[in-house]
């Protein structure tokens, strides 16, 4: 490998200062994607560490190797909410004084998560990125040391501890599947996973919508992406950094890209299957598991990789997710306005199997003539081949359906 910024002993090193830190998660055995993919798959459960993410375990190393006069001055950071929570947390454990920066409309949960573990919370911008300039700016007035998310040895080596767990819980894994945002995870597991066991794969996954590792790594250096509005804003980051792409580039065997409805079906199967919340950043590997079950050879590990989801996205990535699996349907139609017509397609659905959850009734709009009324309706299904004899019945009985 081409750098050396980072080596095994490194991480074994931080494993020993996080010691009496972090919680050594379990990893799960899940049967439902074990008969997916047609060999073993487990679930390491990282949403189960302290602050709800792997993030603690890079954050505090960093801190903790900090000198006494550079604790004195604070540390300063930039994050959607994971590497906040472990900053502030790392700070308060050794007495250090944390800023941190994040974007407008961070997750309410996340933002009161930091301000519990001590830290100022200022907003800028509407991006991590933004949110990163403006930290470095803070660290640059104030001498605050500034705690980089990913792109730091002392980083890469704690979340490199997660590699070393997965290995001696699961001597055979066969593959790692792991979020990628910046690369700080992914570079520093993959490192401690093919010190110990050179011939395991690790896969890299990244949301479509925020994909910069692709492209970069058929450029052969970090190429700068603007990334789209995704629900796993964790890992929308537009530009890998610099050190976790050179290991990557040499050590992962491969990065993939995964779409909201495959992210929000994983996040809708680990909650209802294997009893794990886990926000959208942190669900990408199973996601990839599920949509190409036979790309990976087991036993497979997929990394859950946080569990701080906000309630209210909660609910709406959960609808998101039944849609996808086709198990929630929701739609316009057309009635004639007379008494009795709201209650016969009633009717019809309770005849059809198809369990209401919501109705809404416009009787006036521009777009519906006087002898009309307009019905939303919102319906739990049975699966996919359930939603098209719904609609289809609809159809054939002359009702007019509207989407979107």
């Amino acid at each position: 490998m081409a750098n050396d910024e980072v080596t095994y002993d490194d991480v074994v090193a931080a494993r020993e200062l996080l010691s009496d830190v972090i919680v050594h998660t379990p990893v799960l055995h899940s049967r439902l994607l074990s008969e997916t993919v047609g060999g073993p798959v487990y679930l390491k459960c990282e949403n189960l560490q302290r602050a709800g993410s792997f993030k603690v375990r890079g954050a505090y190393v960093r801190i903790a190797r900090l000198t006494e006069e550079e604790r004195s001055r604070g540390v300063v950071a930039a994050s959607a909410g994971n590497h906040a929570q472990g900053v502030a947390l790392g700070a308060g454990l050794v007495g250090a004084k944390a800023t941190v920066y994040m974007p407008e409309g961070a997750p309410l949960p996340k933002i009161a998560a930091t301000r519990s573990y001590g830290a100022d919370v200022v907003f800028a911008g509407h991006t991590v990125d933004s949110a990163l300039a403006a930290a470095r700016e803070h660290a640059e007035q104030t001498g605050a040391v500034f705690i980089h998310p990913f792109d730091h040895p002392d980083v890469i080596a704690g979340q490199g501890t997660i590699g070393l767990e997965i290995i001696e819980q699961l001597p055979a894994t066969g593959t790692i599947v792991v979020s990628i945002g910046g690369g700080g995870l992914a570079a520093g597991l993959a490192l401690a996973a093919k010190s110990l066991r050179p011939g395991i794969r690790v896969v890299g996954v990244q949301a479509e919508r925020a994909a910069a590792y692709p492209a970069s790594l058929a450029a052969g250096h970090p190429v700068l992406v603007e990334p789209a509005t995704t629900m796993a804003d964790g890992i929308a980051v537009g530009r890998p950094g610099d050190l976790p792409f050179e290991l990557i580039h040499y050590l992962v065997d491969s990065v993939v890209t995964v779409s909201e409805e495959e992210i929000s079906k994983a996040l809708v199967l680990c909650l209802e299957r294997s009893k794990q919340v886990v926000e959208p950043a942190g669900i990408a590997g199973v996601a990839a598991v599920l949509a190409h079950p036979h790309a990976f050879d087991p036993p497979v590990v997929a990394v859950l990789s946080g569990g701080n989801i906000d309630p209210l996205l909660l609910s709406k990535v959960l609808r998101h997710g039944l849609a996808a699996a086709g198990r929630y349907l929701a739609f316009r139609i057309r009635l004639s306005d007379r008494p009795g017509a709201l209650a016969t397609l009633l009717g019809r659905l309770a005849d059809l199997g198809a369990n209401v959850l919501e109705v809404v009734h416009e009787r006036v709009g521009a777009r519906l003539h006087l002898d009309e009324v307009e019905v939303l309706l919102q319906l739990e299904t049975k699966g996919p081949a359930h939603c098209d004899e719904v609609l289809g019945a609809l159809r054939g009985d002359g009702y007019k359906l509207f989407f979107g």
